[in-house]
This record gives C-alpha cells, structure tokens and sequence, in this order.
C-alpha cells in the first residue's frame, strides 16, 4: 500500500509503472488491476473554471486515505493499492487523483477502486478553491456523487 499526497504535476500512468516496478513480489497472484484517475475539469456547476487550489490537512489526511484504504482491505481481497493526490494549483486537464487496486479478480478490482475513490471524496480532509473565468474564486461546498444523471 502507498499513498502519496504530492504538489507538483504526476503522470498516473508513469506513478503505476514505477510503484509496480518497485514492488514486484505480488505479481503472480494479481489476476486483475483497477485503475481510477480524476482529472481536473475546465466547468463546474455550469460554469466556466480556470484554475483551482486544492489544500489538504497534512498528517490526518494520509491518516484517513489509510483507515479507507484499510475499510476496502476488510471488504475484499485486496493485494495492494496506491492512492496519488495533487494539491496546491492545479489547471484543467491535470490528473487530481489516482487510485490504483490489484487483486486477484475483476469484480474485487472494480469494487475496491469505487470504495477507494468514493470514500476518499467524501470523507478525506481535502478542500478546493475554484477560480472561474470571470476571476471570482469559490469554495466547492459539496463534491458530486459520481453518476452522471445527464
């Protein structure tokens, strides 16, 4: 398991290939991966975003992505994880979060990565500041469910 809370631009998919370069020893048992990466949108609540800053509380937010991460270990037979978080300015199309989950089988990676995620928005110490387009900043009260109900 790893969590990584970082304030400089990732590439998710160079994150996985390092952490599964430098953690070989399960890899015979893995049988599925899931993979989850949040990017940063250029709208939200139907308007247009230019930028946000994402602050988090250091300390009691790795504490919580562990204690989630250990709630999805108790529901399904997780063999490992990695969970990357940016903060500090970030501009749309960057990757805002990672959640990567190996397991055995398909159904077990699915769920676990959902929990993760879901968990993670809801109940880590994260905040974001938005700034629109027409310059005025806000704070996003309340993240989204992760259905799209069109």
């Amino acid at each position: 398991m790893a969590i990584k809370i970082c304030a400089d631009v990732f590439d998710p998919y160079v994150e996985i290939q390092d952490y599964q370069n430098e953690n070989p020893g399960n890899s015979g048992a893995v049988g599925a991966s899931s993979i989850f990466i949040g990017t940063m949108r250029d709208f939200n609540e139907g308007d247009a975003v230019k930028g946000m800053t994402l602050e988090y509380y250091p300390g009691m937010t790795e504490k919580q992505l562990a204690k989630i991460i250990a709630e999805a270990q108790q529901q399904w037979p997780v063999i490992d994880t990695l969970v990357v978080h940016r903060v500090g300015d970030i501009l749309p199309g960057h990757a805002i979060v990672l959640v990567a989950v190996w397991t055995s089988h398909r159904g077990d990676a699915f769920d676990a990565c959902r929990f993760i995620i879901d968990a993670l928005k809801s109940k880590a110490p994260f905040w974001k500041k938005e700034l629109l387009t027409s310059e005025d900043e806000r704070w996003v009260v309340a993240n989204t469910d992760g259905y799209n109900r069109g």
